[in-house]
């Protein structure tokens, strides 16, 4: 459904030229959902910018539904559904009235109102998209992009700012789309939905795809899970400072227990034994400690934060 083959993207800058993408390659099939991760900066706007057609490659090939989407006319978009996290919604109007008003572009649009009534957003149809919450809005831009029964959807960043229960209606759509046998490609900072929605995972970092594959082929790489602990008290800076210097000590602000630590970089039993030997020298005994399975997150942590060796 979509490709892009070594795809670069440079723009003019001061010293010449800037490379934004740097040969991204990927697939997305259909009946799939193609999780785009990254760091911001990373080129992941770039790349689905250049995909869905509105900004071109410099070099490289991009097909969606086999054709060159920049070059693409209205045959091709109407088989397209965008759905942007922020922008492309005109403020002035209601939930309702834009929906009919799109239906209107398509020869075959989907239902309206079983649309409106599948994504819940008939509680808010007669408000102006200006008075709608981050949430509701996100809803409404999700029933835009699906109204002409598209083959592909872009979807950025679909469950920003939902509650636990549209989170959960977004997810059993997607997954409903999946089994009609859409190409779902989207962006998340949530790695935990990414994890949970993703059929194919590709982590962009500094304009290159740093790893692709599966979750489950991801979290089976030989990247170590990071071993975590749990201390009584918080740290100096003297003891963080003398944290063995080929470990990464990272605060885990995540957690709801407090002074929870992760260790990055632990290889063996000698990297434990160097964690071990600082607790001896600064007199600390965790309360808890293990490494746990590797999940989605440590993945990007380990390929978007740090340098491989």
């Amino acid at each position: 459904m979509l490709s892009l083959t070594n795809v670069h993207r440079d723009v003019p800058a001061r010293a010449g030229r800037f490379q934004i993408l740097k040969g991204v390659s990927f697939d997305a099939k259909a009946g799939e959902v193609t999780a785009l991760l990254g760091p911001n900066g990373a080129g992941k706007t770039t790349t689905l910018s250049i995909a869905q057609g509105i900004d071109k490659a410099s070099s490289g090939s991009v097909k969606l539904l086999g054709v060159d989407p920049f070059r693409a006319n209205a045959g091709l978009r109407s088989q397209v559904g965008v759905m942007l996290q922020e922008g492309g919604l005109p403020m002035a109007v209601t939930g309702e009235r834009l929906l009919f008003h799109l239906a209107r572009l398509y020869q075959a649009p989907a239902n309206i109102s079983a649309l409106m009534d599948r994504l819940q957003i008939r509680e808010f149809k007669d408000r102006q998209i200006r008075r709608l919450s981050g949430g509701q809005r996100q809803r409404l831009g999700m029933a835009a992009a699906l109204v002409g029964r598209p083959r592909v959807v872009f979807l950025d960043e679909p469950s920003a700012g939902l509650d636990p229960v549209s989170r959960l209606i977004v997810f059993e759509l997607i997954e409903e789309l999946k089994a009609a046998g859409v190409c779902i490609i989207l962006t998340t900072h949530l790695l935990e939905d990414a994890q949970r929605l993703a059929d194919h995972v590709v982590l962009i970092r500094e304009g290159r795809v740093e790893a692709a594959g599966s979750v489950e082929e991801l979290t089976a790489t030989d990247l170590r899970p990071p071993f975590t602990f749990r201390l009584s008290r918080a740290l100096t800076e003297q003891q963080r400072a003398d944290f063995p210097s080929h470990l990464t000590l990272v605060e885990d602000t995540s957690s709801s227990q407090p002074a929870v630590w992760r260790v990055n970089g632990i290889h063996g039993p000698a990297d434990l034994h160097a964690v071990t030997a600082w607790w001896l020298r600064h007199d600390l005994m965790p309360s808890d400690m293990g490494l746990s399975g590797k999940s989605l997150e440590d993945v990007f942590w380990e390929l978007t934060t740090h340098d491989k060796a």
